[in-house]
């Protein structure tokens, strides 16, 4: 298996068996040992050393700061409980916080380019678990209100007894490559890529009844007007903004002339694997990619380092 990606790499146990006892689940909020990560408006505490870390509190501590707030099990390590705990509804707790010298929050794209990999890993399960909830509050199917079952691993309606789990959204992320020419194709979608000028991998949500490599052909075509084949998986990337999963793919080209959906997408370009290699080291003057932390980085590179292809 391939080094992990940021948002990757978490080392929790779940605790898939813990989270059937309520009873257990609750006594884990309240022992000495377990630690709890804030939030903010889904922004994390981080402590500020020689290399940032997640701001994990103790029990004692987040008990006098919030004794309401409602922690979510993320799972555990060496047989301590970890949570997750939204603050944001507590000010003073978090104003008490920020007062305290090394301790900021921070939003969790930033925080995940400056923390251990291991780190981002439990970051993104407690982001995307956190958003989740707040967004979930009421039944699907009745409209009434939900309550936490499970540590956070579902949502119980008491009227109709329906459950509701968080999700996870697919997208698909892919790098097209036509080697008769040694370019790849590369795409700028509306919004924040425009906005930094920067090209990355075409990539969508994998809609119902379809497999990963219909997917890819479909969205390369839909934004690119380009026909694949060869579609090869690479690796993939939980992204947890909010909550989805990155699949990253390698094609290769069955076509080359660009035809793009102008309302999704600003341009879509063939580029020279020299310009892309420029563009990996930060020195081309035509193209910017994504960083390190994303994904669509990695397969950018893959082609152009010719790791497969």
């Amino acid at each position: 298996m391939r080094e992990p990606h940021p948002f990757a790499g978490n080392p929790l146990d779940r605790g898939e068996r813990e989270r059937r006892d309520e009873a257990w689940i609750e006594a884990a909020g309240r022992a000495a040992g377990s630690r709890f990560l804030p939030f903010r408006d889904l922004e994390v505490l981080l402590h500020e050393r020689s290399q940032p870390a997640l701001g994990w509190l103790g029990t004692d501590r987040i008990r006098s700061l919030a004794p309401d707030a409602e922690p979510m099990f993320l799972g555990l390590l060496q047989e301590v409980a970890h949570f997750a705990v939204d603050l944001s509804s507590f000010p003073e707790a978090v104003a008490r916080i920020e007062q305290e010298r090394g301790c900021r929050f921070e939003d969790c794209r930033t925080a995940g380019g400056v923390l251990a990999v291991r780190e981002t890993g439990i970051l993104a399960q407690a982001r995307s678990h956190l958003d989740w909830h707040s967004r979930h509050g009421f039944c699907a199917a009745c409209g009434r209100p939900t309550v936490i079952r499970r540590g956070g691993q579902v949502r119980a309606c008491p009227a109709c007894h329906a459950q509701h789990f968080p999700r996870t959204d697919p997208v698909v992320i892919t790098v097209v490559a036509d080697p008769a020419t040694d370019r790849c194709l590369l795409g700028q979608s509306r919004g924040r890529l425009s906005r930094l000028r920067m090209y990355s991998a075409l990539a969508g949500f994998v809609d119902q009844g379809e497999a990963i490599e219909e997917a890819v052909a479909r969205e390369v075509m839909e934004e690119a007007g380009i026909r694949v084949r060869n579609v090869r998986y690479h690796s993939s990337q939980p992204w947890p903004f909010p909550c989805s999963l990155m699949i990253g793919c390698l094609a290769e080209a069955a076509s080359t002339t660009i035809s793009i959906d102008d309302e999704e997408m600003s341009a879509v370009h063939w580029f020279e694997r020299r310009e892309v290699l420029l563009a990996l080291d930060g020195n081309s003057e035509v193209l910017t990619v994504p960083g390190p932390i994303a994904i669509a980085h990695h397969l950018i590179k893959a082609w152009a380092t010719r790791e497969q292809f």
